[in-house]
């Protein structure tokens, strides 16, 4: 049965890609664009998805836990800081600028 008909998307197509990873409706609609033209089958794609276990959502909530490791320390992806950014300043600021402290 279809669930989005302005591109043609069944249920089957959904269940594939969320059993790829997507767990939210955004996710289904850069797999495949559905939802993303009248937005009529938005509904139905969240009933799809339902509340069950998501590995995207299981992984987000395991590092934001306190003393979760990053998973990449080298490149201080995952640990909220930009590398190229000086402490204390904001990105697009000159380095010799600094932010005032947080009272």
């Amino acid at each position: 049965m279809y669930v989005c008909s302005c591109f043609g998307i069944t249920e089957k197509q959904v269940k594939e890609h969320a059993d790829a990873g997507a767990c939210t409706p955004r996710q289904i609609a850069s797999a495949c664009k559905a939802g993303t033209d009248c937005g009529g089958c938005v509904r139905a794609i969240q009933a799809m998805l339902g509340r069950g276990a998501c590995p995207r959502r299981e992984l987000l909530d395991r590092k934001r836990m306190p003393g979760a490791a990053d998973d990449d320390t080298t490149t201080g992806a995952g640990s909220g800081t930009d590398p190229g950014v000086a402490p204390g300043t904001a990105p697009g600021m000159a380095p010799g600028i600094a932010l005032p402290d947080a009272a």
